[in-house]
Parts: structure tokens; sequence; C-alpha cells
């Protein structure tokens, strides 16, 4: 299964792209994930170019009002997809003012990391974490521990 990540604005903070390329450096073994930076403008225009670039993909949208799951959860999720031999996931995260209702509407799951408001850099960091921890939970990789 392919991941697609299209997030709204690109990381500046150090840290937070060294999160990224690190778990990213970890996804490698297990799944194909690409990161594409949008550039920011009307939360109206993010959105609509969030949904025409994951035009054809299980679309997840990452949202505070989403749903808030386990990892070992999550891992399910993801067996559950690759059962359905789902091809291709774009996961969508937005500007600082959010989705509109329409993009969270055309999702196929809206999943929120925390109930915490993330600034987009570290929900960017948490997604590449999670992603690598339920990939290491499906392969029984020590990683996660109950």
């Amino acid at each position: 299964m392919n991941w697609s990540i299209f997030a709204i604005g690109k990381p500046k903070l150090g840290f937070a792209r060294a999160g990224v390329e690190e778990y990213a450096g970890r996804l490698r073994g297990f799944a194909p994930v690409t990161l594409e930076c949008l550039k920011a403008s009307s939360r109206e225009a993010e959105s609509a170019l969030l949904l025409q670039r994951s035009d054809r993909m299980v679309r997840i949208v990452l949202d505070e009002r989403g749903e808030e799951i386990s990892s070992r959860a999550l891992a399910g999720k993801i067996a559950g997809w690759e059962q359905r031999s789902i091809k291709s996931v774009a996961v969508l995260i937005g500007g600082a003012d959010g989705h509109t209702d329409g993009l969270r509407k055309a999702a196929d799951w809206t999943w929120s990391l925390s109930k915490l408001t993330l600034q987009h850099e570290l929900a960017l960091v948490v997604l590449y974490e999670q992603l690598y921890r339920a990939y290491s939970i499906k392969a029984g990789l020590p990683y996660h521990r109950d």
C-alpha cells in the first residue's frame, strides 16, 4: 500500500524535519510514504487542493474532531485496508485554519491524533511515528509495548 501525506505548509522547525526524516527512514522497510508540502492560502483553497491531490485515494483527514484510536487499532485498520487490496492512502493535514466541512465529509476516515490542537509540524512527526509504530506492531517487532 502506498501512502501519500499532503500537508499544508513546509516544516520549518529543525526538530520537526529531523523527526520526519527519522521515521520516514524507518518506514521505508514497510511501505512507500511520500510527503508533499502544499502552499498555504485560504482554508477553502487549501481544502480544494487537498481534495484534488488525493483524488482516487482512500482519504484520511487529520482533525481534532476525528476518531481517537490506539496504536494497535491503527495497525488493525492498516491490516484491514491491505486485506481489501487498498492501493493508495492519502493523509491530509490542514493549515492553521483547519479543514472545511466539505473536505471532512469527503473523507473516508477522520482521525484525531489528540484532542489537543497540534501545530501542523508536530502533527506530521506524530503521524510518521504512529505509522511506523503500527507497521512495527503488524510485523511483531518489539518497538511497541503494551
